[in-house]
């Protein structure tokens, strides 16, 4: 992901509401949300080229996402693929906290990443770029791009705010409305644009919510809401290089399960 809004106990159903949008290389092979045959109790999309994803879910109550860091010059190119961050704690037996203690001791090897752990009990920040490593996410509304929690790029607070009005109107239920957030392509003022080491022009087709361009854009955008008894939403809009919806996916964690059961 390159852009995420989290609202964590911020609803009066929903304990959790994340809104994602996914920007990536368009030539990139990539599996839309799907079930994992090889792991069927996860959902989430999948990167065919290093076999890892960066939003999904888990039957067991578990919600994962990654953005990168943006550090042009700073990529070490045998690292190993940050994707697997999320697929290892969406596969395994460990619940966030245990997973964001055991991260932080790997945290070295990878490049710059931005990492969301959460279950029924806790929600983690996890970060090899912050100045704590592991930070249990605080209730409120937060915004995540490709530097660390909450840091003002005009994207992040953007969609911030209008999530934050959606859920002070109470209708964040509605997964068109979050989706139609970010799809803004509005790009940010010169002057509001961050310095990450990447040329002005750059700087300013990355800074809009929703990236359009032939090479590299916006691949998909996510929604997932868990609300307090136990049920989690869950949909995703691919789109192709011209911003044009290719595929809509829809599940619900007690369909998931029933779905599992068939397969297993």
């Amino acid at each position: 992901m390159c852009l995420a809004v989290i609202a964590r106990n911020m609803h009066a159903r929903f304990g959790l509401i994340i809104v994602a949008n996914r920007d990536e290389y368009h030539a990139r092979p990539t599996q839309a949300a799907h079930i994992w045959r090889d792991h069927p109790h996860v959902l989430a999309g999948r990167d065919l080229r290093a076999g890892g994803t960066w939003l999904g879910l888990s039957a067991r109550g578990k919600i994962a996402l990654l953005t990168n860091y943006r550090e042009p010059g700073n990529q070490n190119p045998d690292a190993p693929s940050r994707g697997a961050l999320v697929s290892n704690f969406l596969t395994n037996t460990q619940d966030a906290k245990q997973y964001a203690q055991a991260t932080c001791l790997e945290t070295k090897q990878f490049n710059g990443f931005n990492l969301l752990l959460a279950d029924a009990n806790s929600a983690h920040y996890v970060s090899n770029r912050a100045q704590e490593l592991d930070t249990c996410l605080a209730d409120g509304v937060h915004g995540l791009s490709n530097a660390t929690l909450d840091i003002a790029w005009p994207k992040v607070t953007r969609t911030q705010a209008a999530v934050s009005a959606l859920l002070t109107n109470d209708v964040a239920t509605n997964a068109a409305a979050l989706f139609e957030i970010f799809r803004d392509t509005t790009p940010a003022n010169v002057s509001e644009l961050p310095s990450t080491g990447l040329s002005a022009e750059r700087e300013l087709q990355l800074s809009s919510p929703f990236i359009l361009d032939d090479v590299y854009g916006t691949r998909c955008s996510t929604v997932v809401m868990a609300d307090r008894s136990g049920k989690t939403y869950f949909e995703e809009r691919t789109y192709n290089n011209k911003g044009e919806v290719t595929n809509i996916a829809k599940w619900q964690l007690d369909n998931l399960k029933q779905i599992i059961s068939a397969l297993t």
